[in-house]
């Protein structure tokens, strides 16, 4: 057998186009009658068969979709072309078993019949992606991440693009007998060059998996990232979009996300506060007890404290340090749940009832 592309050249350039019209008569004589009918029969057998299974798995996978099963009818429906491929490359394969045929054109025909069944294989192959299609699809259809969104396509693109780069290698490689190493050689070079000058684009795309990853968080969170606070409107492949407190659209490259640390504001399980009260200097010690008794009592209302967890984090007052002459005094308490604007409510209310037992005691801060 002729290897790289001698297998062409053995029928047109080696003897001539003379010279294969000649094979090519030779192989009518010499092929008996019953030859060209088993060739017939083989390829209508193929064709016929090949079309049968074909209609029956795209009817049982449309049965399988009205059961609401999409996988398993995915599968079916995109392995019928497939397989009523290589059913028909089968039934020509029989058929021209048959035929009388030189040892050139024999291995034309071999490597044609090769080429149909790696063919059917890519085929399903490619096919098959959509399958892994379903399954992210049904896996980011209980987020609601515009990322999530976007690498569903992304990847399988990404993999059809990658079966299809293999199924020309492969065919280059094993039936056209084609050196692929000159053309790694030159696409390794070619996407070192591509890689140097789109390094921050790339850098950026990576962070957008890492972010869609890891999930440190969503579309609508509040996070808190570098100078920046607010809540996350768009999670691109290149940025992130947030809304800054102040109303500003800042728009942040995905490389730093995933290169710093992130503050998810709405994954917090508490709001913590620690107040601190600085008393006049020189203050009485029953003055300060009298402070320290009334910020207990304040926390201790059921009124503020149904906003604590008071098993796993009860309110703290401390008498923590004298400064110049001064009692300082703090006050810790954990806000259930993290919603923001309830916890400015709930701080004013406790600081003006701070404010109201200092005035009733005739207290005054530093």
């Amino acid at each position: 057998m002729t290897s790289g592309a001698g297998w062409l050249m053995a029928l047109i350039a080696m003897d001539g186009l003379d010279s294969v019209l000649d094979r090519v008569r030779l192989t009518i004589r010499q092929t008996p009658w019953t030859g060209w009918v088993a060739l017939l029969a083989g390829i209508a057998a193929g064709l016929l068969i090949g079309r049968l299974a074909a209609a029956l798995l795209c009817k049982v996978g449309a049965r399988l979709e009205a059961r609401g099963w999409r996988g398993r009818a995915l599968l079916l429906t995109g392995a019928s072309g497939p397989v009523s491929l290589a059913i028909f490359t089968l039934g020509l394969s029989i058929g021209l078993a048959w035929i009388t045929m030189s040892s050139s054109l024999h291995d034309f025909v071999v490597r044609v019949i090769s080429l149909l069944y790696i063919l059917s294989m890519a085929w399903l192959l490619y096919n098959a992606v959509g399958l892994l299609d379903v399954a992210l699809h049904r896996w980011t259809s209980k987020r609601k991440s515009r990322l999530d969104e976007g690498i569903v396509p992304l990847v399988r693109k990404t993999l059809r693009i990658f079966v299809t780069v293999v199924f020309v290698l492969f065919t280059a490689q094993n039936v056209l007998g084609a050196d692929i190493g000159a053309w790694l050689a030159g696409l390794g070079i070619a996407g070192l060059a591509v890689s140097l000058a789109a390094q921050d684009s790339i850098r950026n795309v990576f962070g957008s998996l890492m972010i869609f990853l890891d999930r440190p968080f969503t579309v609508g969170d509040h996070i808190q990232f570098d100078k920046w606070e607010g809540p996350v409107e768009e999670i691109g492949f290149r940025s992130t979009k947030l809304r800054t407190v102040g109303g500003e659209l800042v728009t942040i490259p995905n490389s730093r996300i995933a290169d710093n640390p992130v503050a998810n504001v709405d994954k917090r399980a508490h709001v913590r506060r620690v107040m601190t009260l600085t008393l006049e200097k020189n203050m009485p010690v029953e003055k300060i007890e009298q402070v320290l008794q009334m910020l207990r009592e304040i926390v201790s209302d059921p009124e503020v404290a149904t906003a604590f967890d008071i098993e796993r984090h009860p309110p703290r007052v401390v008498f923590e340090d004298i400064a110049g002459g001064s009692a300082v005094i703090k006050l810790y308490y954990w806000f259930t749940p993290p919603d923001i604007w309830n916890y400015s409510e709930h701080a004013q209310r406790v600081n003006l009832r701070i404010t109201q037992g200092l005035a009733a005691r005739e207290i005054k801060l530093a």
